[in-house]
């Protein structure tokens, strides 16, 4: 597994003008700095705490560093390629910097509670210069819903209503003890040097507490000297390692046909010398491709003159269009050609899975290449589309780069597709679109909150196919061998879409049982279906989960829990929402509401 190093970033040391360059100080693994530890998101190092510094304080994109290209991303994204996290012991390819995070330390010896300057420490690891003992960085910070971080306000939290509370001054000296009685906030309290009452740290986490105590102060640390930003968004105390300080905000898209073959890839490899020639045959001859061993002059030049068509702007890079592509390329076939190719999706005939399942079409996809990029964050709740303007950057407006970060990785696939003439039949009986009626309705209300339209109509179709895709990842992850964290679902659905993909696109040892491709060759697709649907018809948690009028987050689930159907968050395209099993197995007072 290759790993990605991380080495302080430039800073200043105190009492000193120049900037200096840290040394490395550990290393994350390449797909974590896509997915965990990406850019504003925490690191502890031993005793340490640092956060990855935003793009614009990465090394220049240099002739050492692995770029990796996928048309249609760079063309939704606007950036010209994508840049892998350095993953190499060698210096030339530069590392990632980081920088102190949170600034607020305390010593375990006198108990001082300061900046980690004020303590006299100029190397890692920080140090307390009288105590000689390694500070401990502060286990709170405040965190805001539009991206905001800044270290927990101890002196105002100490000082509130106090005649002393006009500002942070030198005359006071803050100390942070544990009592060691438990690990409880109630165990860990603040005093000042000025006299005022301790306090604890009991309730800070709660949901308004900073309420008159701080406001956001708008600070992005991760932007270097970036000026502040102007906040109105309500900020919230949480431990520096919760989950909600950092979400990763990741586009992905699997490569497919035109831009998946061999052809476009030596095209890609020339195309600064392609791109405005006015003679391609003249400039083929002078790069000695005219006599390639596998590919013909015509195929050379139809590839070129199709990339030029798509930087024309003359084809639709949205995300929907996007969607639609990949659901057109996994219905037909391509077959394995010679040369390099990134997809390779052929069918199989199953006249029994078609006759009881109502799924009309199965490809085995047994090659395909996914890229996953970093295209923000945020920070309390994870993104989604009732928050777009809720994501943290992840440089500043004024050194924004011609990359981002992302990881690719190489896998198999089965694509089902459903028999549209019986889908259009059961989604449209009134019983089936009033069990959904619920979940589109707390949809909607999700967006206003926000002042924001839907971004979809959540459809009997959508939600059925969704729950169906989990139930199937469950029954595979027990026969293939895949952990259930290492398969993905990829729903294409729609008017003009009724499918799924199961994937999995992981570079470690799983699938030692055959893998994803095996489950149809082996030919107990059907069975496999049936016996998941039939896993899913009873839950532990019954007659509490089949009889739920909501569930999830922000009630947007019915009859679903972590006994039946929820995945890990890395597996769903839809953080765990949209799900109801009753549309599949239908329920006691209705047998024949389901699909199946």
């Amino acid at each position: 597994m290759e790993s990605a190093r991380c080495r302080r970033g430039v800073h200043h040391l105190p009492g000193q003008g120049n900037t200096v360059k840290g040394k490395p100080i550990g290393g994350v693994r390449r797909a974590q700095l896509i997915t965990t530890y990406g850019v504003g998101s925490l690191i502890a190092v031993g005793s340490e705490s640092f956060m990855v510094a935003g793009l614009d304080r990465w090394s220049e994109l240099g002739p050492y560093d692995q770029t990796i290209h996928e048309r249609r991303l760079e063309k939704e994204l606007g950036v010209q390629c994508f840049r892998l996290p350095p993953a190499s012991d060698s210096d030339k390819y530069g590392d990632v910097p980081v920088i102190r995070f949170p600034e607020a330390q305390s010593c375990p010896g006198c108990n001082r509670l300061a900046k980690a300057r004020f303590f006299g420490a100029t190397r890692s690891p920080a140090k307390c210069k009288e105590c000689d003992r390694e500070l401990v960085p502060s286990r709170f910070v405040v965190c805001c819903a539009a991206g905001h971080i800044d270290d927990f306000p101890y002196f105002r939290w100490l000082h509130k209503g106090a005649t002393t509370a006009s500002g942070e001054s030198r005359d006071h000296d803050l100390k942070l003890r544990a009592t060691g009685r438990s690990a409880s906030l109630g165990d860990i309290e603040i005093s000042c040097s000025c006299g005022v009452r301790p306090v604890t740290m009991e309730g800070a986490l709660r949901k308004g507490a900073l309420k008159g105590t701080t406001s956001c102060t708008g600070r992005r640390p991760w932007l270097g000297d970036a000026s502040e930003e102007d906040c109105e968004e309500p900020p919230r105390a949480m431990q520096r390692g919760a989950s909600g300080v950092w979400f990763s905000d990741v586009r992905s898209a699997l490569s497919i046909p035109p831009w998946s073959e061999g052809v476009q890839k030596l095209v890609e490899r020339n195309w600064k010398s392609l791109r405005r020639a006015p003679d391609l045959r003249e400039r083929l001859e002078e790069l000695d491709l005219t006599n390639h061993r596998l590919y013909s002059v015509e195929e050379i030049i139809q590839a070129v003159e199709r990339r030029r068509q798509d930087e024309a702007g003359l084809s639709d890079g949205s995300e929907p269009a996007l969607k639609l592509e990949e659901y057109r390329a996994l219905t037909r076939t391509t077959e394995e050609k010679p040369g390099k190719q990134d997809f390779v999706c052929v069918p199989w005939l199953d006249d029994k899975v078609a006759t009881e399942h109502g799924i009309n079409q199965v490809m085995r996809v047994k090659r395909l290449r996914e890229v996953r990029v970093l295209k923000g964050f945020s920070r309390l709740a994870a993104p989604s589309a009732d928050n777009p303007n809720r994501r943290a950057a992840l440089y500043t407006a004024e050194n924004r780069p011609d990359w981002l970060p992302a990881i690719e990785v190489i896998g198999e696939g089965v694509f089902l597709r459903l028999d549209t003439t019986r889908l259009i039949a059961w989604e449209s009986r009134a019983e089936v679109r009033a069990r959904v009626a619920p979940i589109d309705a707390a949809y909607r209300e999700r967006f206003a909150r926000f002042g924001l339209t839907p971004d979809k109509e959540i459809t009997p179709r959508l939600v059925m196919i969704h729950t169906l895709a989990h139930s199937i990842i469950n029954e595979w992850s027990l026969d293939s061998g895949y952990p259930t964290a290492s398969l993905r679902e990829r729903l294409y659905v729609s008017n003009e879409m009724s499918g799924l993909l199961i994937y999995t696109a992981t570079s470690d040892s799983a699938g030692s049982l055959g893998g994803i491709v095996a489950q149809v060759e082996s030919g107990n697709l059907a069975t496999s279906i049936r016996t998941a649907i039939e896993r899913i018809s009873w839950c532990s948690a019954d007659p509490l989960c089949a009889e739920s009028d909501a569930s999830g987050t922000d009630n947007l689930n019915r009859a679903a829990c972590h006994s039946c159907v929820l995945l890990p968050e890395t597996s769903c395209e839809e953080f765990n929402t949209l799900l109801d099993r009753a549309l599949l197995t239908g329920t006691l007072d209705q047998p024949d509401l389901g699909f199946f």
